[in-house]
């Protein structure tokens, strides 16, 4: 059985670096390629986002991670991984000034993954009933953490950084290849894998997602069969090739709205949608509130939206 958060002494000194590095809520770059530190002293309200593929290694507090209607939650005793780039809803759950919420995330390289896939053994055999989805959790081990530690440390020593900081995350991810995710990133790595398949559904629909398509030309840039990458797809992210689509134009929309001052309209037409009502409906249904309303609430209140 692995050990509790409160017996992993790891925690403590990842919690103080990531402290440390993070005076203000939010979310920081370090000087590690690929590599942020994130804090919050308050919970959060739900926000969508795209969740690019990366490891989330939370030290205090814990968070809550929709994906269509699974849920997912974790804290310091377990990590996230994201395989796939995924329309998620992240909120943060449990934080305060005295215990703030911090959280490590690591950006895959995923070209330097397949390398290793090719030298790292797997583990002896694939456990049962294994995450099917391209976001799973699974139990973080005194190991695993030791890895982070070194990675983290580094941040006191920026001149070793460039030398290694590579070294240290290679171990982070030989950890990952061996611990209870292996079986699911090596095929998500795997160039005929059905993960990789759908990879290539979810490329062509952010590439194309303003435009309409038919599952027949999605299965075919895929290289499957409409039967099987609606299956698929579906057993990867939760949802199927239309809902996602339809996630990253609002998701979009949004941005456009509250970045670029666009109105509800322009922003409707830009992202593919010919009705201002449809848009409006569907806005309202995954936002909570129309699309000026929710950017307004956005602006008053943006520490508490910010995706961590």
């Amino acid at each position: 059985m692995l050990a509790t958060p409160t017996a992993l002494p790891q925690l403590d000194e990842l919690a103080a670096i990531v402290a440390q590095n993070t005076r203000d809520d939010g979310i920081f770059d370090t000087d590690i390629p690929r590599l942020s530190l994130i804090r919050f002293s308050t919970t959060t309200q739900p926000l969508q986002t795209l969740q690019h593929p990366a490891l989330c290694i939370i030290v205090q507090g814990s968070k809550q991670v929709m994906l269509a209607d699974e849920i997912y939650v974790y804290g310091p005793a377990r990590h996230l991984v994201v395989s796939v780039d995924l329309p998620v809803s992240s909120q943060i759950i449990e934080a305060s000034p005295d215990k703030p919420y911090l959280c490590i995330r690591l950006d895959l390289d995923l070209p330097a993954l397949g390398t290793m896939i090719m030298e790292v053994a797997p583990p002896a055999a694939e456990p049962a009933g294994i995450c099917s989805k391209a976001i799973c959790l699974a139990e973080t081990s005194p190991q695993f953490l030791e890895s982070a530690l070194r990675l983290l440390r580094l941040l006191d020593s920026p001149d070793d950084i460039a030398y290694l900081a590579p070294l240290a995350e290679r171990e982070l991810m030989y950890r990952l290849l061996r611990g209870p995710q292996a079986h699911k990133v090596r095929r998500m790595l795997m160039p005929d894998s059905r993960l990789q398949q759908v990879n290539r559904a979810i490329a062509w629909i952010r590439q194309h997602y303003a435009a309409p398509f038919s599952i027949e030309q999605l299965a075919a840039e895929a290289r499957m069969s409409p039967s099987s990458l609606h299956q698929h797809f579906r057993d990867v992210t939760a949802m199927s090739p239309l809902q996602y689509q339809k996630q990253l134009r609002l998701q979009e929309a949004r941005r456009l709205i509250l970045a670029n001052a666009y109105d509800a309209a322009t922003a409707a037409q830009h992202v593919g949608y010919d009705s201002p009502s449809q848009f409006s409906r569907e806005y309202r249904r995954l936002f909570g509130a129309p699309p000026i309303q929710d950017v307004t609430r956005l602006k008053q209140e943006p520490g508490r939206y910010v995706e961590g």
